[in-house]
């Protein structure tokens, strides 16, 4: 049994800490949910300082539906972030997240597998952020995903 199963089965002294590392193009935020900052490294070995926030965060759920999205909402955020994030809504292929499981008792590294997702939508309001980010949508998505056509394979035109 791992530490993450006995946590998520019964009340220890640790704590899990849930960190999101927003990139949105060259800028990169820190973020985790509590009261208390956190400085632990990443898979890398790298030092990182999360800022902690008003943050709730909705974990994809573990389906073959394709559509497996995380959801998190950030509450009463200063002026720079949300300005940052409402410009990240508006181009979305710079934008990014990678979300990390810490136990408090070890910060060297991450307790699970890091979640690599890219950020689909989201809105922006005065008090809060809301965005969903995903793996690649697998439903959406065309297949075969080399679409041979006439304005590429000019020969096609001749075979019947």
């Amino acid at each position: 049994m791992t530490i993450l199963n006995r946590l998520y089965a019964s009340s220890g002294s640790e704590v899990i800490i849930e960190t999101l590392q927003i990139n949105v193009g060259s800028q990169v935020f820190y973020l985790c949910r509590g009261w208390d900052d956190v400085t632990a490294k990443d898979e890398s070995g790298n030092a990182l300082t999360f800022t902690a926030c008003g943050i709730d965060i909705a974990l994809p759920a573990r389906n073959a539906d394709g559509t497996q999205d995380l959801k998190f909402a950030i509450g009463n955020i200063d002026g720079e972030v949300s300005n940052t994030i409402r410009d990240a809504l508006a181009v979305l292929d710079r934008a990014s997240l990678t979300f990390r499981h810490y136990v408090s008792t070890d910060l060297a590294a991450p307790a699970s597998s890091p979640i690599r997702l890219a950020i689909k939508s989201g809105y922006w309001t005065a008090s809060q952020v809301q965005i969903t980010a995903g793996y690649m949508n697998i439903l959406d998505s065309a297949w075969p995903r080399k679409r041979y056509t006439l304005n590429e394979h000019p020969g096609l035109r001749y075979l019947s």
